[in-house]
C-alpha cells in the first residue's frame, strides 16, 4: 500500500521504502538473536552500545556531509546526549539498573540523538542558505562567525525538537508508544508500563536537547555555506530574440 500511494503521487521514495523495510526485518532479527547472548554475557553490552552509537553517528553524519568535521561533531553530540541522559536516569534510580534496561533505554535515547542531530544540521544548513545575507551583514560589521550564525543556530535547535515535543505532549491521547504497548504485552502493569514510557519520553527530550544544542554550537561558527548547499549563480543567457 505504501508503494502504491507513493507511485500514484509520483514521490521518488519507493526504493527507500523497500530497502528500509528489508533492513528493518534483517536488523531486528539479528539484534534479537544477538541480545540473547548479550543478556547472558553482560560484558557484551559494551559492544552493543558502541554499535548503536556508531550506526547513529554514521547515519546522521551522512546527512550533514556539507559541514566541515560533521562526523566528529555528530559523534560528540550524540555521545554527550546519550551519556548524560542515561547517567541521570540510573543515578536517580528512575529504573532498575540492569543490562536489559540499559540496552532498552540506550536504543531509544541514542536513536533520539541521531534524529535531533539530523534535524538540527539540516535546519541549520537551510537557515544559512535562506539567511546568508544576514550572516554576511553581521560579518561585515565585525561580528565573529559564531555571533553571525547564533540566531539561525537557535532556530535550528528549536525546530529540531518539535517532533519530540509533539510526541511527548500527545502521548496517551493520540498515540500509545511502542514501549508502553510492549511492556503491557510483556506482562507489566499499566502503571509500570506508563512509568517506563515516561522515563523514555523525558529521557529522549533531555538527550535530544543536549545533542541538538551541542551540534548547533559545534557547527554554528561557520563563515561559509555548507558545501552541498552553496548557491550557484546561473550562467548568463542571451536575451531571447524574436
Amino acid at each position: 500500500m505504501t508503494l502504491a500511494v507513493l507511485s500514484w503521487a509520483r514521490v521518488p521514495r519507493r526504493r527507500d521504502v523497500l530497502t528500509a523495510s528489508a533492513r528493518a526485518i534483517v536488523q531486528l532479527a539479528l539484534i534479537g538473536l544477538a541480545l540473547r547472548g548479550v543478556f547472558s554475557a553482560p560484558l557484551a553490552t559494551v559492544a552493543v552500545l558502541v554499535l548503536m552509537l556508531g550506526a547513529a553517528v554514521g547515519t546522521a553524519a551522512r546527512r550533514l556531509a556539507g559541514f566541515p568535521a560533521a562526523t566528529r561533531s555528530v559523534a560528540v553530540s550524540c555521545l554527550l546526549g546519550a551519556a548524560i541522559t542515561l547517567g541521570l536516569i540510573f543515578a536517580v534510580e528512575a529504573v532498575i539498573p540492569t543490562t536489559r534496561t540499559l540496552v532498552a533505554l540506550a536504543g531509544s535515547v541514542v536513536g533520539g540523538t541521531m534524529t535531533a542531530c539530523t534535524l538540527t544540521g539540516r535546519r541549520l544548513a537551510d537557515g544559512l542558505l535562506r539567511r546568508w545575507d544576514e550572516v554576511e551583514g553581521w560579518l561585515a560589521l565585525g561580528a565573529t562567525p559564531r555571533r553571525a550564525v547564533v540566531d539561525i543556530a537557535r532556530d535550528s535547535v528549536g525546530e529540531a525538537l518539535v517532533p519530540a515535543l509533539d510526541q511527548t505532549r500527545t502521548v496517551g491521547l493520540v498515540t500509545l508508544p511502542g514501549t508502553f504497548v510492549g511492556a503491557l504485552l510483556g506482562g507489566a502493569s499499566p502503571a509500570g508500563a506508563a512509568r517506563f514510557q515516561v522515563v523514555i519520553l523525558v529521557g529522549q527530550l533531555c538527550a535530544q536537547s543536549i545533542a541538538a544544542v551541542s551540534l548547533a554550537y559545534l557547527l554554528g561558527a561557520t563563515a561559509r555555506l555548507p558545501a552541498p548547499r552553496r548557491a550557484v549563480s546561473p550562467p548568463d543567457r542571451p536575451a531571447p530574440t524574436r
